[in-house]
């Protein structure tokens, strides 16, 4: 069975700098697409000629302040071989929008929804792109990071929950310290949560 970094090279050698060298970081390999506009070309080669027949997930990264301000990854998994490789690539805010890789996996239409959803990021080609967890008309995309943690108000005629939904708790918003994990949540730290 060839391994990641064999895999790895046959695609680069089909692309040649359209692809960036492998890099390896905790026995993890990943590659940079250089232009987003050819990531199903690239995606449908990783499948058909390397044989990463399963994408694991599709996910964004928000640079905010950066240009581009997304990256876009793809986590592949070759189940012959079993290998994993992560392909990226960026997207600016003017555009983002990139082909959508659906066809190449069907796997791929919940995961750009949620992207789209949550982010903005637009999958073109993609067969159903619309809100996957927030309602149709949410003016918002919550996983910006330009996004309050306090949330925003939303105006739903009709809806009983109107009010701000804050987006308190994960690992992006706990502080140093505490007796436990529960002790650095940030609702340890409200008023309410202390009485």
């Amino acid at each position: 069975m060839p391994s990641a970094h064999e895999l790895a090279q046959r695609l680069r050698d089909t692309f040649g700098d359209l692809l960036s060298a492998p890099s390896e970081f905790r026995g993890e390999l990943s590659m940079t697409v250089s232009d987003a506009e050819r990531i199903a070309e690239v995606c449908g080669a990783a499948k058909t000629a390397c044989g990463f027949d399963l994408l694991l997930d599709l996910s964004t990264v928000d640079n905010y302040g950066d240009d581009p301000r997304w990256t876009v990854v793809y986590e592949l998994y070759s189940v012959s071989a079993s290998v994993h490789l992560r392909l990226k690539t960026q997207v600016s805010e003017e555009r983002s929008e990139l082909p959508s890789v659906s066809a190449v996996w069907r796997a791929a239409d919940w995961h750009e929804r949620e992207a789209y959803d949550m982010m903005g990021v637009r999958f073109r080609g993609h067969p159903d792109l619309r809100r996957i967890l927030m309602w149709e008309g949410y003016p918002y995309f919550p996983l910006r990071k330009d996004f309050p943690l306090a949330g925003k108000p939303t105006d739903l005629p009709q809806v009983a929950f109107t009010r701000p939904a804050p987006l308190e708790g994960g690992p992006f918003v706990t502080a140093a310290g505490g007796r436990d994990s529960a002790q650095r949540e940030p609702r340890a730290r409200t008023p309410d949560a202390q009485a």
